[in-house]
């Protein structure tokens, strides 16, 4: 049993894997005369409280839109600080990582970042390889669509090489074709600071999602606010284009 909101819920009604699209640092910040660093910095932390509380209460996977491929449009200032903090975060996080038996993972074109942030990235998960609990998966450099061209793209050349028939490309395929290749579609997606879009986040892999929107920026949502969004799904029927059978 899990403890959700003060009420007892059965874990194996909670979601395997959840996405969050981390929304809000910057509203956040703005709203209290602060530097938009401050909010990326307090966004750090429900980074970390909302791992730890995911890996407690045994979640199979968290996968945390970190980066996308439209943010470079951001001041480069912005993003460079954006890239030393992740740097620093990393760092600073692998023995939680460790303690909490978080595996780490990436997803997006990882050799567009800097250097030491691939280098951190490579360090976090050669050493968090072995461990068995909650996979941390943070989207860096992503965009849905273009890993769905890339994916495309890859299966083109194998068909192009006599590697795979046309009649070949299922979705099982196509879906081993993806950056998340072996790891399972996201149950609940949650958007923070009020936005109700998907931003172009995991485009395939949310098809069945159930979808949660809170009000609360990032920096804000932390374990309360994560326990209502799980609670919230424990709640919702998932037929998956069925019917529930009546007597």
């Amino acid at each position: 049993m899990v403890k959700l909101c003060g009420k007892e819920v059965e874990a194996g009604a909670l979601p395997r894997h959840v996405a969050i699209i981390m929304d809000g640092n910057g509203r956040w910040a703005r709203q209290r005369n602060l530097p938009r660093t401050k909010g990326h910095q307090e966004g750090a932390e429900s980074v970390r409280e909302i791992t730890e509380a995911c890996a407690e209460m045994g979640l199979e996977q968290l996968t945390l839109y970190a980066f996308s491929v439209e943010n470079w449009k951001r001041p480069k200032r912005e993003v460079d600080y954006l890239m030393r903090l992740l740097a620093r975060f990393l760092r600073g996080q692998r023995k939680t990582i460790m303690k909490n038996n978080v595996r780490f993972a990436v997803i997006g074109e990882i050799a567009g970042l800097p250097e030491g942030v691939r280098r951190e990235i490579e360090i976090t998960r050669r050493e968090s390889g072995r461990n068995t609990g909650l996979r941390l998966c943070l989207a860096l450099n992503y965009g849905g669509r273009r890993e769905i061209v890339e994916a495309a793209r890859q299966l083109a050349g194998r068909v192009s090489r006599g590697e795979l028939g046309a009649d070949q490309i299922t979705e099982e395929a196509f879906s081993q074709a993806l950056y998340t290749a072996g790891m399972s579609d996201p149950d609940l997606l949650i958007r923070t600071a009020g936005e109700q879009r998907v931003s172009n986040f995991l485009l395939w892999q949310i098809s069945y999602a159930e979808f949660y929107f809170s009000p609360v920026c990032w920096p804000d949502f932390r374990r309360p606010q994560l326990e209502e969004a799980l609670l919230a799904y424990t709640q919702r029927e998932r037929r998956f284009g069925g019917v529930k059978e009546t007597r």
